[in-house]
């Protein structure tokens, strides 16, 4: 009978009132026509605040339109040379290497505009990384942060694809005089790498801008079915694969959204979105920058949010209304001696994505916020949102939510057998959201997906009689230790709990007598802590194979921009002494 629930939905008995079962996947038309219609009906409200300057959207939209009558006007579009040899209804990929600045959004919608498919990259790649993405993708043009260009130029003789490289300053589009230009310009110069591009295929954003402006927009049939993103995976566990999210994807995750909060959010007029998680990032790109874009909100980027003193200053001087983050910067904030100057009161709803929120965390925040985290759960290949709790919640739940309307949730074994409610098992999603598939690893894809068309997560989980989801972790992070199954984000909720510890994280790692053991990498408040007191704070609350064996102290823990810790880099580190 479990099963049979699971097929049903059962999480639609619990929906809020007013929250529709599905969406109409076939009406949602492209990221394009979401562009349109929001340039032309919110024209003079503000759609991005940046350095303390904002650009309505009809700037957006008219410097977008000229990003993409500049690409048109160089060969760039759905059909020309780039989109050979692969699947139908791509363009010429265009890579977008930028923190969250102004040139960021517009880049990405004018490459959109103009047909072409959007290449995100971390501008924190290294030049290998980003020369394996590039040709990976078969980029044709980058646009790219002149804070980057040193890597650009490293990697440049390895990127035999790349044909024109466009790089913008961090105040472009603003207008910004006086004073405010000359701090950012100095600030600009300092973190400036020396770098040497070819004269030839190197212009500067600008000049694209103005020599677009004087072009006629492109006319292209952009389909729902076409590639807007190649969206690359985080790679916290292994390579990065680029998932091929269609406009359809996109938008279906957009209107998903748009239904499940619209109870707060049916008109974005007023509401201004902390925009801290890089869009480069799924979770930034979609559930901030393109959703508060379709309700006509404006979003605060944040170019640097590890920059926590300006981050936190930034807040302060700020109304806002919506904020979305990830474990590691609701902890980072929580600890910064600062917070208390923010003003919560007029936020409706915080969001936490991207990685699990730890019990002591959202028991924190809202002690300082006064704000319930709704944590949600997605990934690059579902556009990316999945699941979330609804709004109004009064305490943490510890669970991801409900499944998004038009979404199926499965929990299954590794043989395919849904399993019957509060079994661990792999969550699996099918829905309009799901992407096409992996660029250019067809074997990949099919090993992605279950024979009745589930997007296999990866991901284990349980699923409640209601249909709420609780992750338990990552398939690839389970520890097994003599056969028993030990899940680190257990372990890392329970050690986070003591009051020395400031973060942690936890692996396996060979052992000859369990097979594996578990080993906590720690960063403390109070070094005066030893191993043993973690260890008896662990054994109080985790039978004895989940307790950690060794015990690393860290000054930092490596992790992703969007702030994942990764896992993998701690596995592979050697020749660290044990310490504990």
């Amino acid at each position: 009978m479990a099963q049979d629930q699971s097929a049903e939905r059962p999480w639609l008995a619990a929906y809020p009132p007013g929250i529709p079962a599905d969406i109409d996947a076939d009406a949602v038309g492209t990221v394009v026509d979401l562009f349109d219609r929001s340039v032309l009906r919110f024209a003079e409200r503000p759609a991005i605040t940046c350095f303390g300057a904002s650009l309505r959207y009809r700037e957006v939209g008219a410097a977008a339109q000229a990003v993409a009558a500049w690409l048109a006007a160089n060969g760039y579009g759905k059909s020309s040379k780039g989109g050979k040899g692969g699947p139908e209804g791509i363009g010429d990929r265009v890579a977008v290497m930028m923190p969250n600045v102004p040139a960021c959004p517009v880049a990405l919608l004018g490459v959109l505009v103009a047909g072409c498919t959007v290449v995100n990259v971390n501008p924190l790649y290294t030049p290998r990384e980003l020369a394996a993405q590039i040709n990976d993708s078969g980029a044709r043009v980058l646009f790219v942060l002149e804070n980057f260009c040193h890597t650009v130029a490293q990697a440049l003789p390895q990127m035999p694809s790349l044909e024109r490289i466009v790089v913008a300053g961090p105040g472009d589009l603003l207008g910004l005089k006086g004073r405010i230009i000359d701090l950012v310009s100095r600030r600009v110069k300092r973190a400036v790498p020396p770098y040497a591009l070819p004269a030839g295929r190197t212009l500067r954003f600008e000049a694209v801008l103005r020599s677009g402006r004087g072009l006629k927009r492109p006319s292209v049939a952009i389909e729902p079915g076409d590639v807007a993103f190649l969206q690359y995976t985080g790679g916290t566990t292994g390579l990065a694969k680029a998932a091929m999210l269609t406009h359809r994807n996109i938008m279906a995750n957009v209107e998903q959204s748009r239904a499940w909060f619209r109870g707060s959010a049916e008109d974005g007029d007023g509401r201004v979105a902390v925009t801290a998680l890089p869009l480069y990032h799924i979770f930034a790109l979609t559930a901030c920058f393109l959703f508060f874009f379709r309700l006509g909100g404006c979003c605060l980027l944040i170019p640097n949010p590890r920059d926590l003193d300006g981050f936190v200053k930034t807040l302060s001087r700020t109304r806002f209304t919506n904020f979305a983050g990830v474990n590691t910067l609701f902890n980072a904030l929580n600890n910064h001696p600062k917070i208390d100057t923010v003003d919560f009161s007029k936020v409706e709803y915080v969001v936490g994505g991207g990685m699990a929120v730890q019990s002591s965390v959202a028991a924190r925040w809202k002690a300082i916020t006064g704000q319930t985290i709704l944590e949600g759960y997605g990934l690059s290949e579902t556009s990316p949102v999945v699941t979330v709790n609804p709004l109004g919640l009064a305490e943490w739940t510890g669970t991801i939510g409900y499944p998004l309307p038009s979404t199926e949730v499965t929990i299954r074994a590794e043989d395919g057998t849904v399993l019957p409610f509060g079994v661990p098992g792999e969550l699996c999603v099918r829905g309009p959201q799901v992407m096409a598939g992996y660029w250019n690893r067809p074997e990949e894809t099919r090993a992605s997906m279950t024979a009745d068309g589930f997007f296999r997560t990866g991901d284990v989980a349980v699923m409640t009689p209601d249909g709420q989801i609780r992750i338990v972790d990552r398939m690839k992070d389970m520890i097994l230790v003599s056969g028993f199954n030990v899940y680190p984000n257990e372990v890392e909720d329970v050690l986070a709990t003591h009051p020395a510890v400031v973060e942690c994280a936890v692996v396996g790692a060979p052992c000859g007598d369990s097979g594996e053991m578990v080993v906590a990498h720690v960063v403390l408040r109070d070094p005066s802590v030893e191993p043993d007191a973690l260890r008896a704070h662990a054994r109080a609350s985790l039978t004895g194979y989940k307790v950690p064996r060794r015990i690393v102290i860290q000054d930092s823990l490596p992790k992703t921009n969007v702030g994942k810790v990764l896992r993998r880099a701690l596995r592979e580190e050697t020749g660290a002494p044990p310490q504990g």
